[in-house]
């Protein structure tokens, strides 16, 4: 039986899948595929390894649907940035979206950073291909409004590099983060002042 033909889940048998990957989430995160097993991802759902097993044919297939979905989610402010929009907007607006995946989403993007520093044996295809594809239809657009002067010339794959790089960091350092700030600090409140400043100061005509 193939993937498409299989018959839908009840919803008891969703609920069990989510929790699954909610629990591997977690234990991926912190150990990494190495020290990932499916005893531990059992036991962090609340299920029995035959159970676990049922839904997922093994920890790779947990950690590639993982891995699949978060891609998703975090190329998405990505594609919603308008060509026909206000340039700095639209710029500052990915910063922003970019940010609060941060915030929303810490464990995937240490998940993904992990994944990254091992070679991005599980990604390889998707980062020379549909990533690929995507940052340069978004260099394209950048370098057009640069090109009309709505945007300060600079060299736009770093440039998407840099957003990366400045919005992420508080997910995958938020420990460091949050021990150099202190108590009574909102490490991403003050982020987003701060990154909108430093951008719309780079690339200000």
């Amino acid at each position: 039986m193939t993937e498409d033909s299989k018959p839908p889940l009840t919803r008891i048998q969703q609920k069990n899948r989510d929790i699954i990957l909610e629990a591997a989430l977690t234990v991926f995160s912190t150990r990494g595929l190495r020290g990932a097993t499916i005893d531990r991802i059992a036991d962090a759902a609340g299920l029995s390894k035959p159970n676990v097993l049922y839904y997922f044919g093994s920890k790779d297939e947990i950690y590639r649907t993982l891995l699949t979905a978060l891609l998703d989610t975090w190329l998405a402010p990505m594609l919603n940035i308008d060509s026909n929009g206000q340039p700095m907007d639209e710029v500052l607006g990915y910063v922003a979206a970019k940010l609060q995946l941060s915030r929303d989403y810490p464990r995937e993007s240490r998940l993904f950073a992990y994944e990254v520093l091992q070679g991005a044996p599980h990604l390889e295809g998707i980062l020379g291909g549909r990533l690929r594809d995507l940052v340069e239809n978004t260099v394209a657009v950048l370098e057009r409004w640069m090109a009309q002067g709505r945007l300060k010339p600079v060299e736009p794959h770093h440039l998407i590099f840099s957003i990366w790089a400045l919005t992420q960091h508080y997910a995958d350092f938020d420990v460091q983060v949050r021990a150099v700030l202190g108590p009574g600090h909102d490490p991403y409140a003050e982020a987003e002042l701060y990154l909108e400043n430093l951008f719309r100061q780079m690339l200000e005509p």
